[in-house]
């Protein structure tokens, strides 16, 4: 195999012969890029002179070349390669390396209110539809006929049950701190800083317990329904439960809902203690109050009915994260990328209608005294 250069007038011919395998002699191709650097011809001349076996090595010279011409900004001329080696180098330079980003046509701006109306009257009817499948299925349940196996349950409910006691007791117990001795600044003005432990005490037990609790489930628990539903959707289990003449709300999304309704008001409960227990860390260690007055402010502070506010925002938040991380999940396409979008809207969701709910169940209660 070899390569031999000629020049006719303006033409730079190079001639290939014999078999083209693994070619790897770089000072050839070094004196055939110099000769051309030097020469500088105005157009580059392939010949096939009894090339029968060749490989990609004397596609890549091909190419070389080529890059080389349209860099100069001269012809290359390959018509007389064979046939074969001619059609892989079109293809080579027929593929966009640099594709350019798609151009979308601007939609009238009556044309974006239809298509978002049209969006949010879907979105709204498959919501309604999915809240009443599951408000058929909890009817089922306590009709002694809903689908359920207990191990389902079982398993959601240690999955967001005890093994979220830590995550939990921390963010709580920090949270605790943190209004302690936001609020301490203030007190210390005054003389006042007993009245930590009745600001804490307070806050905890009437929302801040609940809504601290439901932000971490639903970053933890509510995704996790999502991700699990929406990779059952990618592999068509849901599709064969179908098949099979098996509820699919009775059988995923029921023993989720009720594992979090259940578990949701007792972490909320540990969640108060915990945000007690960092009030006190601030209040005796930077405040010099004792522990006996810290704890009996807090416990002149409590109120029943506070107490009872929180567990009840624990428990519709419980019922939130589970509706849209279950309802994400069922809503998921079949392809990775979509159970990563199922997951991420799961948590947002959850979080919007946990601030939502909040707001609705302080008018409330504000309403009605509590």
């Amino acid at each position: 195999m070899g390569i031999e250069v000629h020049t006719e007038g303006t033409a730079f011919q190079v001639v290939f012969s014999g078999d083209f395998i693994c070619f790897s002699d770089n000072k050839t191709l070094e004196s055939l890029y110099a000769l051309l650097a030097k020469q500088k011809p105005q157009r580059i001349v392939a010949f096939d002179k009894g090339v029968e076996k060749w490989d990609s090595s004397l596609l890549v010279i091909l190419f070389d070349l080529g890059k080389y011409a349209q860099m100069q900004g001269i012809s290359f001329d390959y018509s007389d390669m064979s046939k074969g080696i001619k059609g892989l180098i079109d293809l080579a330079f027929s593929v966009d390396r640099k594709p350019t980003p798609p151009s979308y046509a601007k939609q009238p701006f009556l044309a974006a209110v239809g298509d978002w109306g049209i969006n949010l009257v879907t979105s709204t009817q498959n919501g309604l539809i999915f809240l009443c499948d599951v408000f058929s299925s909890v009817i089922r349940f306590f009709r002694f006929k809903a689908v359920m196996r207990g191990v389902d349950f079982l398993f959601a409910l240690e999955n967001c049950g005890y093994k979220a006691v830590a995550i939990v007791s921390l963010v709580s117990f920090m949270v605790g701190l943190i209004l302690a001795f936001v609020g301490a600044v203030q007190l210390q003005m005054f003389g006042a800083e007993i009245y930590v432990a009745a600001l804490v005490a307070i806050g905890m037990t009437r929302i801040m317990g609940a809504v601290m609790s439901a932000v971490i489930m639903a970053g933890r628990t509510g995704a996790s329904y999502a991700a699990t539903i929406g990779t059952m959707q990618v592999n068509e289990e849901i599709d064969a439960l179908k098949t099979f003449g098996i509820p699919v709300m009775d059988f995923l999304v029921l023993p989720r809902i009720l594992a979090l309704a259940i578990t949701m008001p007792l972490l909320t409960v540990l969640a108060d203690f915990m945000g007690m227990v960092g009030g006190a860390f601030v209040s005796v260690i930077l405040l010099g109050v004792s522990y006996a007055e810290y704890w009996n402010m807090s416990v002149a502070s409590l109120r029943l009915n506070n107490f009872l506010v929180g567990v009840f925002h624990g428990w519709v938040f419980g019922i939130i994260i589970a509706l849209c991380g279950c309802y994400f999940g069922i809503k998921s396409g079949k392809n990775a990328d979509s159970v990563g979008k199922a997951t991420t809207s799961a948590v947002v969701y959850s979080i919007v209608w946990i601030v939502v709910a909040t707001g609705i169940i302080t008018v409330i209660c504000n309403r009605m005294g509590v």
